[in-house]
């Protein structure tokens, strides 16, 4: 199912032939051209006219206007006397059409890895659950998926199932959680070595061919920084809103600050900031030290206007369980100020997404 491609050598010759003149057609925010992303469907030659389906991952109307040209502009080169009709759509609006009973997307970000994102985007998810919401956990990152490890499935597997002809694989369950990850997909020393289109490919049939069902909240866990794997989760999904994790120091916030950027310039809501391994918890004493600095996050997220959601500290149940497969959040002998303190961020995230989704999504899904 995934990174699979259509045979072209299978397509009517003229339709094969104004496919590949749509190649020479652009999207300026990718590197690739529209065929080779997968952008391009139905095309059609016949009775006086070439049309085609162009699905871009951006609402952006100049960016719709350009590709438009370019695509009639690549189709007229063919020198055929033919009406071209062109229809472009946005994949966000049929992404939202595919799932349309998850009532908040939560993307968690970071700007730099090794901050703990992966960490609080489970233990946010368990603690999500732990409220009687219906929870789902999407794992973006295609090239180090943590997901099963931290959750004691690695060795699951998805199955598919046929919904209306066609198929789409049933989500993992564990904790409660519905999941699923690439970890799922390949053995775990085996890397993927994918160029971007690919992995765009991919990450848009995990949220439109994956059977997530009815669903409170789907927690994505994007892979850290600001690349193609971002943008597409958060250009080709309904997302309600983004949760940035960073720790105090400044070479982290440095990054957390592009990653704040990337979501304002996508207009995606930016639900608030955690603050991970903001103290050290000695195991023997229970004393404190702010080893990467203090307060950091808060001041940011004051400068900005952005809620700050919270503070998780270095603690080693944290480390132990997420080792274990059974994340801090349910380990029985975690101690209840970390517990708490996840409680506490899942809280402040739902009052932010319910601030920040659109109306019409709110009473479509009810609550």
């Amino acid at each position: 199912m995934f990174g699979k491609k259509k045979n072209d050598d299978a397509l009517p010759p003229f339709v094969r032939e104004a496919t590949d003149a749509l190649r020479a057609v652009r999207d300026p925010a990718f590197k690739a051209d529209v065929v080779t992303m997968g952008f391009v469907s139905d095309v059609a030659v016949g009775e006086g006219r070439i049309s085609a389906r162009i699905t871009l991952p951006t609402p952006s109307g100049p960016i719709r206007d350009n590709v438009r040209k370019q695509a009639e502009e690549a189709l007229r080169g063919l020198g055929w006397d033919m009406e071209i009709a062109i229809e472009m759509k946005v994949a966000g609006q049929a992404a939202a059409e595919a799932a349309p009973r998850i009532r908040n997307v939560i993307a968690v970000a970071s700007g730099k890895g090794g901050v703990g994102k992966s960490t609080v985007a489970v233990n946010l998810a368990l603690a999500l659950k732990a409220r009687g919401r219906r929870v789902g956990v999407l794992d973006a990152d295609i090239y180090g998926p943590s997901i099963p490890h931290m959750l004691g499935a690695a060795l699951q597997r998805p199955v598919t199932s046929q919904v209306m002809g066609k198929d789409m694989l049933v989500p993992v369950e564990r904790q409660g959680l519905r999941l699923m990850s690439m970890g799922f997909l390949v053995d775990a020393d085996k890397p993927v070595i994918w160029r971007g289109p690919m992995v765009h490919g991919a990450l848009k049939q995990f949220f439109t061919d994956v059977i997530w069902d009815e669903l409170d909240d789907l927690v994505i866990d994007l892979p850290p920084g600001t690349g193609d794997a971002q943008l597409t989760m958060v250009q080709s999904v309904p997302v309600t809103g983004a949760v940035i994790v960073t720790t105090p120091q400044d070479v982290a916030m440095i990054d957390a600050r592009k990653a704040f950027n990337m979501f304002r310039e996508t207009n995606v809501p930016v639900l608030g900031i955690v603050e991970n391994m903001s103290v050290f918890c000695c195991p023997n004493c229970d004393h404190e030290t702010p080893i990467f600095g203090e307060g950091g996050a808060a001041r940011w997220a004051d400068q900005t206007g952005v809620p700050f959601l919270g503070r998780i500290p270095i603690h080693i149940a944290i480390r132990e369980h997420g080792d274990d497969g059974r994340p801090a959040f349910v380990a029985p002998d975690t101690p209840e100020p970390i517990r708490a303190a996840f409680t506490s961020i899942a809280g402040e995230v739902l009052t932010q997404a319910d601030t920040n989704r659109p109306p019409e999504k709110q009473l479509s899904l009810g609550s």
